[in-house]
């Protein structure tokens, strides 16, 4: 653990609920000012911020209530505050992607990570994946995925380090022509 980073031990792992639609808002704000989020986000702050209390809400509801296949977990420190979070997405086989490729077998799709700077490098963000590959395992998931971009070095690192390994799948940026990003993977043990 790095010098400046908090104890994990401070630290609630646990799903979102649905009358959390502001804190989750607030986080995803956060994580879009962070310095790598054009590398680690497909979405811009300017276009969150200016999104309604509507989004938010039902945005939240589908997260915590597991309504479409998907839930949220969040890091929260003893006095309430949103530190992490990440969200798993359930795909199933014979669907297509987000990006139009086919899904060949049920898996989970991690994606939305985040971790607060001075948690960073505490165990925090491997808590927070084991808690949403863990579920991702009790609904079927064959395999777990996520996607992140090969300039990413802190986050390449960390999900390597999470034993999570590139496919060899690349996927297309669509707001930026040529390049591409790594699909890492994790298989059941």
């Amino acid at each position: 653990m790095s010098t400046s980073a908090k104890p994990v031990d401070d630290c609630v792992i646990r799903p979102v609920r649905a009358e959390e639609w502001a804190a989750a808002r607030e986080l995803r704000l956060t994580a879009l000012r962070d310095p790598v989020a054009d590398l680690a986000y497909l979405e811009t702050y300017e276009k969150a911020v200016a999104r309604p209390d509507s989004f938010w809400q039902e945005r939240t509801v589908r997260v915590a209530e597991d309504a479409d296949g998907a839930r949220q977990f969040i890091a929260e420190v003893k006095d309430g505050k949103w530190v992490g979070n990440v969200v798993v997405l359930i795909e199933e086989a014979g669907s297509t992607d987000w990006a139009g490729f086919p899904v060949e077998r049920r898996q989970g799709h991690l994606v939305g990570v985040y971790v607060a700077p001075g948690y960073r490098g505490s165990g925090l963000t491997k808590a927070l994946f084991d808690a949403a590959v863990e579920w991702a395992w009790g609904r079927g998931a064959e395999r777990v995925r996520l996607i992140v971009h090969p300039e990413n070095a802190r986050a390449l690192g960390f999900y390597r380090k999470a034993g999570f390994v590139e496919s060899g799948v690349t996927m297309p940026l669509a707001d930026k022509p040529g390049e591409r990003e790594l699909e890492m993977v994790v298989g059941r043990p």
